[in-house]
C-alpha cells in the first residue's frame, strides 16, 4: 500500500535500459516529492549502475550478473545503498514492505520473473515488458486478480489504450487499433528487404530503443507482441484488436466506440510520458516530456501494415486466437533469432522464417502452467539455434 505521507517508493527494474534511464529521468524531473528510486537492477553494465545508485541513492540495488554485484558492492561501499545479486535479489526488492510500485524493464521473458514476484506481493506494476504478457498473459492478469492489485501499461500503445478507454465502458468497447510507425523499412518491398544489415535495421526512424526492440520494430515483431499483450492486459476478443500504420508516431493508439467514436491519445513521441502516467497514475503531474506545438501546420498519416512483406504481424495475430503456450514459443523463438540476426547468422527475412518454424514444431498446450511455458520457451530457444535457412 503507498503511503501518502511519503513519496512512492519506485523499484526499477532494467534501470540500465532504455526504458529505465526515461524512468529515472521522470524519477529526477520529480525532485523527491512525489517519486523516490527505492531499488535498481542491472545486469552487466555494472559502471552505469553505480553512477544511477550514487545520484538517487536507492535502498536497493540488484546485478543479475554474480561478477558485476561484487564489482558493484566495492564501488557503493559506505553509501547504505545494499547491493543484491541474481534472482534472489530481484525478488527482494520487489517484495520489500516498503517498494509500492515496480516499473518492469526488462528486456525478454526474463522478465517475467520479477514481475510475478511483484504481483505476488501485491506490487502496482507499470509494465514495459511486453513478453510477460506475451508468455503468461493469462496467468500473470489472473494473479492480480488474485492478489488484488494492477498491472499498469507503461509501452505508448497500450497506455494510449488505456487512457482513451476511459471515456467508455469496457462493454461499449467495439475495438482497439495500436499504431506502428511501420519502422526504417516501411514501403519496402521483399526482395529489397533480403541484403538487410543490422546497421539498417538498427536505424529507427522515429524511437531510440535498445537493440532488440528496434530490430522487432523493423520486422513488425513488436506490433505483433503488442496484440497478443492487448487482448490480455484489456481482455479483449482476438477480433477486438487491429494495427494501423501511422509514421509520424503522433497517435499512439485509439479506441472505437460501439457507437462510432473513436478516442485517441496524441503526444509527442517521448517514453516518458506514459512512464510518469504509470508511476503517478490516477494523477496526473507536469513533467519533462515535450509537448504538441499547435502553432504550426501538420500532418497525420495512416495506412494498412504491409502484412505480406511483414508477415510477422501476421503471426501475432495468430498467436492471439491460439493462445495457450504459443505466446511462449513465438517470444522465445523471436529472441532467439533476432540475436542470431544480430550476431550476422541469418538474414533479416529469416527471423520471421525461423520463428514460423518454432511455432509450428512446438508441442501446443491450451491451458499450460508457468512451468509448461518455461519449457516451451526452452525448446522454442533450441530450435532456433539448430535452424538453417
Amino acid at each position: 500500500m503507498e503511503q501518502e505521507s511519503r513519496p512512492t517508493h519506485v523499484v526499477v527494474l532494467g534501470s540500465t535500459g532504455s526504458i529505465g534511464r526515461s524512468a529515472l529521468g521522470v524519477i529526477r524531473h520529480d525532485g523527491g516529492l512525489r517519486l523516490r528510486a527505492w531499488g535498481l537492477s542491472g545486469h552487466t553494465r555494472a559502471a552505469e549502475l553505480v553512477a544511477q545508485a550514487r545520484e538517487h541513492l536507492p535502498r536497493y540495488v540488484a546485478a543479475t550478473d554474480p561478477e558485476s554485484a561484487g564489482q558493484i558492492r566495492k564501488e557503493l561501499a559506505g553509501t547504505g545503498v545494499e547491493v543484491l545479486s541474481g534472482l534472489d535479489g530481484i525478488v527482494r526488492m520487489v517484495q520489500d514492505p516498503e517498494t509500492d510500485r515496480v516499473l518492469s524493464a526488462i528486456v525478454g521473458a526474463v522478465g517475467l520473473s520479477g514481475t510475478w514476484a511483484a504481483l505476488e506481493a501485491g506490487k502496482i506494476v507499470a509494465l514495459a515488458n511486453k513478453e510477460t504478457l506475451v508468455v503468461g498473459g493469462p496467468l500473470i492478469m489472473e494473479l492480480a486478480r488474485e492478489r488484488g492489485t494492477t498491472v499498469l501499461p507503461v509501452d505508448s500503445e497500450h497506455s494510449a489504450i488505456f487512457q482513451a478507454m476511459k471515456a467508455g465502458g469496457r462493454s461499449e468497447v467495439r475495438r482497439v487499433v495500436l499504431t506502428s510507425s511501420g519502422g526504417p523499412f516501411r514501403g519496402r518491398s521483399a526482395r529489397e528487404l533480403e541484403k538487410v544489415t543490422p546497421e539498417d535495421a538498427l536505424k529507427h526512424p522515429t524511437w531510440q530503443m535498445g537493440p532488440k526492440i528496434t530490430i522487432d520494430s523493423a520486422t513488425l515483431m513488436n506490433k505483433a507482441l503488442e496484440v497478443i499483450e492487448a487482448r490480455w492486459l484489456f481482455g479483449l476478443e482476438p477480433d477486438q484488436v487491429d494495427v494501423v500504420i501511422h509514421p509520424e508516431s503522433i497517435v499512439h493508439s485509439f479506441v472505437e466506440f460501439v457507437d462510432g467514436s473513436v478516442i485517441a491519445q496524441l503526444s509527442p513521441p517521448d517514453m516518458r510520458l506514459p512512464i510518469q502516467y504509470a508511476l503517478n497514475y490516477p494523477d496526473r503531474r507536469p513533467g519533462p516530456s515535450p509537448k504538441m506545438e499547435w502553432s504550426r501546420a501538420f500532418a497525420l498519416h495512416f495506412e494498412p501494415p504491409d502484412r505480406e512483406t511483414f508477415p510477422g504481424l501476421e503471426l501475432g495475430f495468430e498467436v492471439m486466437r491460439r493462445g495457450g503456450t504459443a505466446g511462449a514459443a513465438l517470444n522465445a523463438a523471436n529472441e532467439a533469432a533476432v540475436a542470431r540476426f544480430l550476431a550476422g547468422q541469418i538474414g533479416f527475412l529469416d527471423i520471421t522464417r525461423a520463428c514460423r518454424a518454432a511455432l509450428d514444431s512446438h508441442h501446443f498446450d491450451p491451458s499450460p502452467t508457468l512451468d509448461t511455458l518455461w519449457r516451451v520457451d526452452a525448446q522454442a530457444r533450441r530450435e532456433i539455434d539448430r535452424w538453417q535457412s
